[in-house]
């Protein structure tokens, strides 16, 4: 199966990706609706969270570009200075243009 990425297939693509992860989401909400939240229950949400993000994070940081490690690096640093999300965000996305831009 294809999609035509011209014209009504790209909105189509985005309509079918956004009621996945809406089903997903509200999937998830019904099934935990069902299950007792205990804390080896809560420990183990709060480290999955990380470990997806670590498996996003780490390939990118070996084998990405230096846009990709510069981004990481800042955001890391800043986030550990100052401890807030959203600067860190920024300053790493800032450092991705910059090197980005001068260096590629």
């Amino acid at each position: 199966m294809s999609l035509s990425t011209a014209d009504s297939g790209v909105l189509l693509v985005i309509a079918i990706m956004t009621l996945v992860t809406l089903a997903t989401r509200f999937g998830g909400v019904f099934a935990m609706s069902f299950v007792r939240i205990s804390p080896r229950i809560e420990s183990f949400i709060n480290t999955m969270a990380s470990s997806v993000l670590i498996a996003i994070i780490v390939p990118m940081a070996f084998s990405g570009d230096a846009g990709a490690v510069a981004a990481l690096s800042v955001t890391a640093v800043t986030m550990l200075v100052v401890r807030k999300p959203l600067p860190a965000i920024a300053a790493g996305i800032a450092a991705a243009g910059l090197v980005r831009y001068f260096l590629l």
